[in-house]
């Protein structure tokens, strides 16, 4: 689905007179494979360069030496540009800066309509959806009365909507409390799992990262991870050089291991701690 070769990305600050005054490698020699149906999460502190990432992955920035291919097409050729973005849909941080109309139904339908999709199957893809991400009962209400949760799943269902084969989520969870997060996240994965759309999720939250298929972690613009979660959260001395923590059962199992409590690496849920727990005779 999507297959980036030796991405280099630089941002170049310029002063008033037009002279380059700062360059800034945010993406750094950077080669990644997804394939179609996967569930990949990306990590890394702020600016480890993977906003950066999904920019390019969804055509909003082109590369600067190397090459990004999204579901065949390559990003720096201009007449894919529509096709790509039609492929990967990109989900914000902020909900509000995607949601446009005044009732649910219209923006979810609002992305179809723009690619001509005739009014009888907009309908239905608006329909399929809002029930994909639990919102049906909402179609009629205004996004203003939604919480953040709710809202970014209108979001997702307006991308849904278009039929894409990828969904590119760039800290779309950011600005969501527990609750949220945790709403968005299931509709997700419930995507990936039933329609078996390719989902690429960059995030710092680490208790979302368990979801994934595969996990590639970032820092100064380069890939210096990739592996299963567990795995990578086996790895929690690493992580921390990173600035980068694990999730707090992962960390509690970890610290009684160094105690000498003969439990597994990369404990990733509280149900396998506790199973875990129970093998070693602790409780």
């Amino acid at each position: 689905m999507i297959k980036i070769k030796n991405l280099v990305h630089e941002y170049i600050r310029r002063d008033e007179n037009d002279e380059v005054t700062d360059i800034t490698k945010a993406i750094d020699d950077v080669n990644i494979e997804v394939e179609k149906g996967q569930f990949v999460a990306i990590l890394g502190h702020n600016g480890s360069g993977k906003s950066t990432l999904a920019k390019h992955i969804n055509a909003l920035l082109y590369p600067g030496e190397g090459s990004v291919m999204v579901d065949g097409k390559d990003t720096r050729n201009t007449e894919n540009i529509w096709e790509i973005r039609q492929s990967a849909g990109m989900v914000f941080q902020n909900p509000d800066n995607q949601i446009i109309a005044t009732v649910v139904e219209e923006d979810v339908g609002f992305g179809p309509e723009n690619l001509g999709v005739a009014p009888e199957e907009i309908w239905q893809r608006v329909e399929n959806s809002l029930k994909s991400v639990g919102m049906w009962k909402y179609r009629k209400d205004s996004p203003n009365k939604l919480s953040g949760g709710q809202k970014q799943r209108v979001a997702i269902a307006g991308i849904m909507a278009m039929h894409p084969k990828c969904i590119i989520l760039d800290e779309a969870t950011a600005m969501l409390d527990p609750k949220g997060r945790l709403e968005v996240m299931e509709s997700v994965k419930k995507l990936n799992e039933v329609e078996k759309i390719t989902v690429l999720h960059i995030t710092h939250y680490m208790e979302e990262v368990i979801y994934a298929d595969h996990v590639i972690v970032m820092d100064q613009g380069k890939v210096v991870m990739e592996g299963s979660p567990r795995e990578i959260f086996s790895r929690v001395e690493e992580l921390g050089r990173l600035h980068l923590e694990v999730p707090k059962i992962t960390r509690l199992a970890y610290e009684l291991q160094k105690e000498g409590v003969p439990l597994k690496n990369g404990i990733l849920t509280e149900e396998e701690f506790i199973k875990e727990l129970k093998s070693a005779g602790v409780v």
